[in-house]
């Protein structure tokens, strides 16, 4: 379960595959992670958990501190590359629609660069009108139906991202389905081989879904997963470690 803490912008302190490497940029410092969690589009309840979650887990691990960019000013001044100098990478929590990044472009050269960037669940619904971004970020939200049970497929038991689920991840959630398939582009770490009983059609049928991956991007690095709508995903000791590992992963720690 995560206790909490961490620096602060608002307020409170605390093209393809990844199937190369790059010279990473080494960190000699704790790690500065900025974390965005303003939306324009729906609200998940879950963020104030997924903020002091990610603290906690840097807090923790000693990886990296946190802080926040909560509101649209928060965004228009903070995801700009020069106010970025010092920060290792961003986190997009559970963010919806267009945010008020000043310049986009400049944000994903910034990432391309050798920075890093991890995103929650519903950071693939954001920005639907940037090919750009998803170009980044690896896929497209497209629907989801009702929270159902599913059993993930663990794809790459050596990422640190995955490696702590074994080789499969049981985890009751709102399982988003994608505009594409994305294999080839990324490195699949979690998947589903069927589609979820979630009223939607197909229930229960074979399928191949993305849930959870990694991929380069020019020389930084990407990891998304779908999952994190819940609280109770949030508080899942097993999905804390998913996402650090994917955290730790793009910082090249």
């Amino acid at each position: 379960m995560a206790g909490v803490l961490a620096w602060s912008c608002s307020s409170d302190t605390t093209r393809r595959p990844a199937d190369g490497p790059v010279s990473p940029t080494p960190i000699t410092r704790q790690a500065r992670v900025l974390v965005v969690t303003h939306t324009e589009g729906f609200r998940h309840t879950s963020i104030p958990l997924a903020e002091s979650t990610i603290s906690a887990l840097g807090q923790r691990s000693g990886l990296f501190t946190a802080s926040f960019c909560r509101t649209a000013d928060d965004v228009a001044s903070m995801l700009t590359p020069s106010a970025l100098s010092g920060v290792d990478a961003i986190v997009f929590a559970n963010t919806t629609g267009t945010l008020p990044v000043p310049d986009l472009r400049s944000l994903l050269n910034w990432i391309g660069e050798g920075h890093g960037f991890a995103g929650m669940h519903s950071a693939s619904d954001t920005y639907h009108d940037a090919p750009a971004y998803l170009d980044m970020l690896g896929n497209e939200f497209l629907i989801h139906g009702d929270q159902a049970m599913v059993d993930a497929r663990v794809e790459n038991a050596a990422h640190p991202a995955s490696s702590p689920l074994g080789p499969r991840f049981p985890v009751f959630d709102e399982i988003y389905r994608f505009s594409r398939s994305n294999r080839g582009d990324v490195t699949m770490l979690l998947s589903l081989d069927r589609y979820p009983v979630d009223g939607l059609p197909g229930a229960g049928e074979p399928a191949d879904l993305p849930l959870a991956w990694a991929k380069t991007y020019g020389q930084g690095r990407v990891f998304y997963t779908a999952l994190g709508h819940r609280e109770d995903v949030w508080q899942n000791v097993l999905y804390q470690q998913h996402i650090l590992g994917g955290i730790r992963w793009v910082l090249r720690l």
